[in-house]
């Protein structure tokens, strides 16, 4: 997408990479938050730490492990969802992108043989002036 949004015009091109540099900014933001909580999650001390809290207060050690362990999970979950969102927009983009692409290349294309057609006519209508000339050259000539 980078290097598509490179080769427009610059108007477009500029919002287009000021866009592109925000997604990825989100996404490098949203995959190191991910990583964070994955490895907390699985990080073997924090395991450790959470069952060897003390066994005096076993209830309520382990309802609060509980509800360490739910919010944690809840953060991972919360997570996983901003990625898939994020994921989600970002192929919308592209789709977006390629469509504008396609579109600009059938008006390229468009133009182009407009282009052709009136260059075609162009050159038609100067060889008729210079038949033209001859004729009345012709026919001046003929009267003296």
């Amino acid at each position: 997408m980078d290097l598509e949004a490179r080769s427009l015009q610059p108007n477009v091109k500029a919002v287009l990479l000021a866009k592109l540099r925000e997604y990825k900014s989100d996404l490098n933001n949203l995959k190191s938050e991910h990583k964070r909580l994955a490895s907390a999650n699985s990080n073997q001390a924090a395991r450790d730490d959470l069952l060897e809290s003390g066994m005096a207060d076993a209830m309520s050690v382990s309802a609060n492990q509980r509800g360490r362990l739910m919010m944690s999970t809840e953060r991972l979950n919360e997570s996983s969802d901003r990625i898939k969102e994020s994921r989600r927009t970002m192929l919308e983009t592209e789709e977006l992108g390629v469509s504008i692409l396609q579109d600009l290349h059938q008006q390229r294309q468009s133009l182009l043989h407009a282009n052709d057609t009136f260059e075609g006519k162009d050159e038609r209508k100067r060889l008729m002036r210079k038949r033209r000339k001859k004729e009345q050259v012709k026919e001046i000539k003929m009267l003296f």
